[in-house]
């Protein structure tokens, strides 16, 4: 028995992704047939003939990457997962889109064993498949030797018309054509139909040429012929220098006599007469929910033929690691993100006694993180010496160089975002990207699918308020900070000051689940004093107490660059006669998780509140009660120097402590 499916056995298998999908849709009256139907055949050849995988071992480091793009159709690789043994019962797939079950309606990273990316806003997978083979590239120049390879694997995705249509997907597609990535190959699902029709309505480009002009190798194929399919995927792997898009026109919903080729198939089930007249267009026989017996023997062989694979490389990894001890100590080093022990100490060194703007300081605590930990890579959306983002005697990742540290995204915000996610579920580097916080807009959606994934991802974002001064009120960011906050699972840390940014970056780092968004200014910032007893470590608490006062009337909370104004405020409050207590707060809410107890030792309940932050107040809503008083930016800025814009709005020692005295009064 041949362990690679034939053109024969292809079709069975196939045919059993499309009624499974069909039946499993058709069960929970929810989610996507189409899809599943019509990209089952080139599915089938490539997990039947090409794609390197152990489902014994969903973690091995050199397995091909694979990525559901269009994630809507998620019972495609649900049927997938469960036909080639991993670990994903038939009972589950009963269970689709169902509480609990371990096949929701888009595939969840974390969630369904073998799922690498979280996929379902359509583009995301196209950047973050692009991430992964960039990771490749990076790891392979690292640990590759001449007497054995650790990483030969490639990143495999099937992307469909809405991927395409999504800009970041051609963000991602212009940098992976730049980079010459060789390791990537797409199969692209060419339906040409959308929710509303067909997709004609609102498009008509010649994408091959797009990608063609993008650098990419192109083939254009029938996705429902299995040879083609087969040959166009090892046209695709011997094209080492650009990675490889693969055209392949399909039907959706393949087979449904009554639906095929209609919208109407795409987001809605068949209805069980037009599953019944599949079945008879098929030629399908076998009870719902079955798998024939020849498939999972097919399936089995194939697995066994993988695990042969897999256990040679295993055994020259194991060869690998003893001949090459300074490599493998980088490999453990990298992919288990080992720490310093002394992390926060040696952070805390580069900052010791300065002031300055907190972009520059996170430069400066960047580059002694970068030498103490191999695993952290990155760069910025052309803002590098903006943001200060560059590490410092590395070389920049181009297409002919994948061992330096130095990544250039170009005026890409959305794809950075997306490929850093790449990065970091690519599992032995830990990313950051860099870019204005008012351009944090433009890669919000992947920041949000971060947090989803729980991916170590650090987000730059600096010139964080109206201190950008004469750039207006297109470059001022007033909502921004607030809106991350809401995103669940992301940490947003805005530092006052080099001990607090210094700090802000050993949080980032020891935060292996979930991302960070560092939130910087451009002007520079005092050092702040600290009283004789405090704690170094407080500021990782999310909020401290900075200064206090005999008897405090009010408690000024601040973040960031409004924490030295509190201070000044409280200086001018204590001459009038109000005693002030400042409490720093750079990270909302890691403080509101605190103990109910700390959190009232720093803010009493019969001491008034204030908060103080250049932005929209909504984050500090639960910290002031419904009696405590925001003092901040509520509106869009102005064009003028940043001294004028303050004076105006109100943010100056005298204004705010003008506030202050009437509120406490």
């Amino acid at each position: 028995m041949s362990t690679t499916l034939n053109a024969q056995q292809a079709l069975r298998c196939a045919n059993t992704i499309r009624l499974l999908a069909a039946e499993a849709v058709e069960k929970a009256n929810s989610g996507h047939p189409g899809l599943p139907m019509g990209a089952a055949d080139m599915a089938t050849a490539l997990w039947g003939t090409t794609l390197k995988f152990n489902p014994a071992d969903t973690a091995w480091a050199n397995r091909d990457r694979f990525i559901l793009s269009a994630g809507h159709g998620s019972m495609l690789i649900y049927s997938l997962l469960h036909l080639f043994g991993f670990d994903l019962s038939m009972e589950e797939l009963k269970n689709f889109r169902q509480w609990g079950s371990k096949t929701p309606g888009h595939p969840e990273f974390g969630h369904t064993s073998g799922v690498e990316v979280t996929t379902g806003p359509l583009g995301q997978g196209v950047a973050n498949g692009v991430g992964m083979a960039l990771a490749a590239k990076m790891a392979a120049e690292r640990f590759n030797t001449p007497d054995f390879s650790p990483i030969t694997h490639r990143v495999f995705a099937i992307v469909g018309d809405g991927d395409l249509q999504e800009g970041i997907a051609y963000e991602a597609a212009a940098l992976a054509g730049h980079l010459g990535l060789g390791n990537l190959v797409y199969l692209y699902d060419s339906n040409s139909i959308t929710i509303e029709g067909k997709t004609g309505l609102a498009w008509s480009e010649d994408v091959a040429k797009r990608f063609e002009a993008a650098g990419w190798h192109i083939q254009t194929i029938d996705g429902h012929d299995h040879d083609q399919v087969c040959t166009a995927l090892q046209n695709g792997i011997a094209e080492t220098a650009k990675p490889s898009l693969i055209i392949a026109t399909t039907h959706i919903a393949y087979g449904a006599p009554g639906k095929q080729g209609s919208s109407a198939a795409h987001g809605s089930p068949l209805g069980k007469d037009e599953i019944e007249a599949t079945r008879a267009n098929l030629g399908w026989n076998e009870p719902s929910f079955t798998v024939p017996a020849d498939v999972t023997a097919q399936c089995a062989a194939r697995v066994a033929e993988l695990k042969a694979e897999y256990d040679a490389w295993q055994q020259g990894f194991a060869a690998w690691r003893s001949t090459n001890p300074d490599k493998a100590a980088l490999w453990d080093a990298m992919w288990q993100k080992q720490m310093p022990e002394k992390l926060a100490e040696e952070l805390l060194a580069t900052v010791a006694g300065k002031d300055g703007a907190t972009r520059a300081l996170s430069g400066a605590v960047l580059q002694k993180a970068a030498s103490l930990l191999p695993a952290l890579v990155g760069g910025s959306a052309d803002l590098a010496p903006s943001n200060n983002s560059d590490i410092k005697g590395s070389d920049s990742i181009q297409a002919d160089c994948f061992g330096g540290r130095n990544l250039h995204f170009g005026i890409r915000e959305h794809a950075m975002g997306a490929v850093c996610n790449g990065l970091a579920l690519y599992g032995c580097f830990i990313p950051y990207g860099a870019t204005f916080l008012v351009f944090s807009d433009y890669c919000r959606a992947a920041v949000r699918l971060s947090a989803l994934m729980q991916q170590q991802v650090i987000y730059i974002f600096t010139h964080d308020s109206y201190a950008v001064g004469e750039d207006g009120p297109t470059h001022q960011p007033i909502e921004h900070t607030a809106s991350l906050r809401m995103i669940p699972g992301l940490q947003v840390i805005r530092p006052a000051d080099g001990i607090e940014t210094a700090l802000a970056w050993y949080a980032a780092l020891k935060y292996h689940n979930g991302p960070t968004a560092l939130i910087l200014t451009r002007q520079k910032l005092p050092l702040l004093p600290r009283m004789a007893d405090a704690d170094p470590a407080a500021p990782l608490r999310g909020g401290y107490l900075l200064a206090d006062a005999v008897n405090p009337m009010v408690v000024l909370m601040a973040s960031g660059s409004e924490v030295s104004l509190a201070l000044d405020a409280a200086g001018l409050l204590a001459e009038r006669g109000v005693a002030a207590r400042v409490v720093s707060v750079p990270d909302v809410g890691t403080f509101m998780a605190q103990t109910p107890e700390y959190r009232a030792a720093l803010l009493p309940k019969a001491v008034k509140r204030v908060a103080i932050e250049a932005g929209r107040g909504e984050s500090f809503g639960k910290l002031l009660g419904e009696e405590g008083l925001f003092i901040g930016w509520e509106q869009f800025g102005a064009s003028a120097p940043a001294e004028v814009l303050a004076e105006q709005f109100g943010l100056t020692p005298a204004k705010v402590a003008d506030k202050v005295a009437s509120f406490v009064r």
